[in-house]
């Protein structure tokens, strides 16, 4: 009788979260398929698509948009590769701190380090032209207009740099997932470096770098507040941005959020048979791991000179933050003539900033504790039961690591032109779909974390509970609870702190002053004259210190296997 109670109790919670799943992640996706494919007599249609297809404006901004998403991607792969072959077949002076250093570009949002570089890129007065000046490389009369003639260039850099310690960690984690024997193997029948690794090093590592991959170029083909900051308006996401003000009649808005969407279920799909292939080719984790080469001072130091450059570079939209938020004045030299800390307190008291970091400190919180709720109820249907459809509500749970956050925030916005959900209209009140919003986008983080946490304790404790009559829940609160608790942490905190810098959800849905998150704030502050983007940047360094903490205490609880929350 327990055991058929606990059933039951284990069904209507699967029942429960599909439901969740269905309304706010299945049935918003639906309603822009809808929108793009139906006409005004509610009758199938392909005219939209065709109209947007034969527009040379939108032909041009999904042109860009995958160009600039392969780009990225390419750019990335560059940077990262190398990395961590290097942290991975090398043992060097400070290589703690240097791999620890790669992470830094993750603290903040690419659109706000985008603040910092247009600074340093400005035509007149930026700090590159005038070194370029001092060094006599440039004219003073002919000074190059970076962000106009390279605008698409400073957005590939600036989201190349945030994004690359994603393909690192997927890179770093399928390397030490490779049998070394394979190596030496290859090796003793005469292979040379180069031949064992692209024989078998790379073929083998392939999936884990797709899927870090696949993850960069989602991100890039869909971001918005980059390109919006670069003013680099022939983007589909830009466009989409613009079309939010039409959506009741406007078709096209809808046509370009489902070519985003299906290009991004695509990867993911792929992505999804690279693993698997991977899986049948029998490769599994070695038992023992490769031994790091000892490096003397020297050579260490001439390995760890990529790793001192590429977060030098990274860094550097970071130091025009920085350097922004603490100016006093700032014209016509390369650093700020005068610094401030006025900035900081402005942020902390300015009529927009306080109330933004107070809703979006509300907002997150909130996202939290409803993904944690989701995280371990499908953590353990997964992991715990033989459920029929528990491999569909494990797919479901990690779909929004494809679907763009645009794309959500836009699905949300349809629907509540629907009269079942006119009552969630973001007009009047965004509260609750910023939340579910938020914890739709991060779910996958804690349940990845939690699933972890799951397969590490052994069932037989639980069983030990339940042999001495105690039910579900209480062994789930007294046994398991307590051991899988740092996974809850590592990925409460990932959760809590993606969900406060969260850019496309805020900018889409907080529409009213009153209601903006802390990203839609900065990019309100960025855009008004005088000290605006001073205290944007102000905002965006309080945002970047709040990150590194808590990417900081993820890693910490979680190490190498923090790269497999960001796989698709």
């Amino acid at each position: 009788m327990n055991a058929s109670a606990n059933n039951m109790k284990v069904w209507a919670l699967f029942v429960l979260v599909m439901a969740f799943l269905v309304c706010f992640l299945l049935y918003p996706l639906w309603s822009v398929m809808e929108g793009a494919l139906s006409s005004s007599g509610s009758y199938l249609t392909w005219d939209h698509l065709f109209m947007v297809f034969s527009n040379p404006i939108y032909q041009e901004g999904l042109w860009n948009s995958f160009l600039l998403a392969f780009s990225t991607t390419g750019l990335v792969l560059v940077l990262a590769l190398p990395l961590a072959i290097l942290a991975d077949r090398f043992d060097f002076h400070g290589k703690r701190w240097l791999t620890s250093l790669v992470l830094v570009p993750m603290v903040l949002p690419p659109f706000v380090g985008a603040i910092g570089l247009r600074q340093i890129l400005g035509r007149y007065g930026g700090s590159l032209n005038l070194l370029l000046i001092q060094l006599g490389i440039v004219d003073p009369s002919s000074q190059i207009d970076w962000l106009g003639e390279w605008r698409f260039l400073g957005v590939v850099l600036v989201e190349s740099f945030h994004l690359y310690p994603i393909l690192y960690l997927n890179a770093v984690a399928s390397l030490a997932n490779i049998d070394p024997a394979l190596s030496e193997a290859a090796r003793s029948m005469g292979g040379n470096p180069w031949q064992v690794f692209r024989r078998i090093t790379l073929p083998l590592m392939s999936p884990g770098l797709f899927a870090g991959g696949t993850i960069v170029f989602i991100f890039s083909f869909t971001e918005l507040g980059t390109p919006l900051l670069f003013e680099y308006r022939r983007v589909t996401s830009v466009q989409i941005f613009d079309g939010l003000e039409d959506i009741g009649t406007n078709h096209v808005p809808y046509v370009l959020v489902v070519v985003m969407l299906v290009t991004t279920i695509l990867l993911y799909l792929l992505s999804k048979w690279m693993r698997g292939r991977r899986s049948e080719v029998g490769v599994v984790k070695a038992i023992r791991g490769e031994q790091s080469q000892r490096l003397p001072f020297l050579p260490g130091m001439v390995v760890a000179a990529p790793f001192v450059l590429i977060t030098i570079l990274a860094t550097i939209p970071h130091v025009g933050v920085v350097c922004t938020s603490l100016s006093y004045r700032w014209v016509g030299t390369m650093i700020p003539e005068q610094f401030t800390l006025q900035h900081y307190h402005s942020a902390l008291g300015h009529s927009l900033a306080l109330p933004s970091i107070s809703n979006s400190l509300g907002y997150a919180i909130w996202a939290v504790l409803l993904d944690l709720v989701l995280g371990l109820t499908i953590a353990y249907i997964v992991v715990r039961t033989r459920l029929p459809g528990r491999h569909i509500m494990d797919a479901l749970a990690m779909l929004p690591l494809a679907v763009p956050g645009l794309v959500i925030a836009f699905g949300y916005v349809s629907i509540t032109k629907k009269p079942m959900f006119s009552w969630l209209d973001p007009s009047r009140d965004p509260t609750l779909l910023l939340v579910v919003a938020y914890a739709v986008r991060r779910l996958p983080y804690v349940v990845r974390s939690l699933v972890a946490g799951f397969e590490q304790v052994s069932i037989g404790l639980e069983e030990a509970g339940y042999d001495l009559g105690a039910s579900t829940t209480r062994v789930l609160f007294r046994i398991t609870g307590p051991l899988i608790l740092p996974n809850m942490i590592a990925g409460g905190l990932l959760a809590f702190s993606f969900a406060v810098l969260e850019v496309s959800d805020s900018l889409i849905l907080a529409q009213k002053m009153e209601d903006y998150p802390v990203t839609k704030a900065i990019f309100d502050l960025y855009q008004r004259l005088g000290d605006g983007p001073a205290i944007a940047s102000a905002l965006g360094v309080w945002a970047m210190l709040l990150l590194s903490v808590t990417i900081i205490g993820a890693s910490l609880v979680l190490g190498k296997k923090l790269g497999s929350l960001f796989r698709v």
